[in-house]
């Protein structure tokens, strides 16, 4: 098969899975599965999903849930969530680990789900930032799928245009769960 058939097959894949997230709000599932569902449409670790929800004006991370009481980001901070909180405006780098952020959060030792342990607490060298926002309405929240390792060429394949359009696709789906609305339980 040609490599564009093989694209055309992945992207087919990645739509099936935006509408099984879709079809997840009826069940009213947990983070946790929600944001393993984003890691699998996007060819993701567990580990390297993040989702965080504005509450009373800072971002508070719901997934995963060991940054659950890492703290929470101010809106003014220069953290890249809150940029794009603030901006409403997604970001897509492949060179992230060459952009100044905060990397307090990625020293928070998470569960992988994978044997291999030396996955643990590795870099982010590529990102995806989207808010998580109804049309015309305030932010939600943002989530954030990134892809680690010692360095770039470690880290996977870079992100493109169609994954950003993916996870744009699941944050309108994100916007209707339950865990997303300010003041739920988290």
């Amino acid at each position: 098969m040609s490599s564009i058939g093989n694209q055309s097959s992945a992207v087919k894949a990645a739509k099936a899975s935006v509408s099984e997230l879709e079809h997840m709000l009826s069940e009213s599932p947990s983070s946790d599965r929600v944001c393993l569902k984003v890691a699998q449409i996007l060819h993701v670790r567990r580990s390297e999903v993040a989702l965080l929800r504005l509450d009373k004006g800072s971002l508070r991370f719901i997934f995963p849930p060991e940054l659950r009481s890492a703290g929470e980001l101010p809106l003014t901070g220069t953290a890249v969530a809150a940029r794009t909180a603030a901006t409403r405006s997604p970001l897509l780098s492949n060179t992230f680990r060459r952009v100044r952020h905060v990397s307090l959060f990625e020293a928070v030792k998470l569960e992988t789900g994978e044997e291999d342990r030396s996955l643990d607490q590795l870099p982010i060298q590529k990102i995806i930032s989207v808010p998580v926002a109804p049309a015309g309405g305030k932010v939600m929240g943002v989530v954030q799928i990134s892809r680690k390792g010692l360095d770039a060429s470690l880290a996977g394949a870079d992100f493109t245009g169609e994954d950003l359009k993916l996870l744009e696709q699941a944050a309108e789906i994100l916007v209707g769960m339950p865990f997303m609305q300010e003041g739920a339980e988290i």
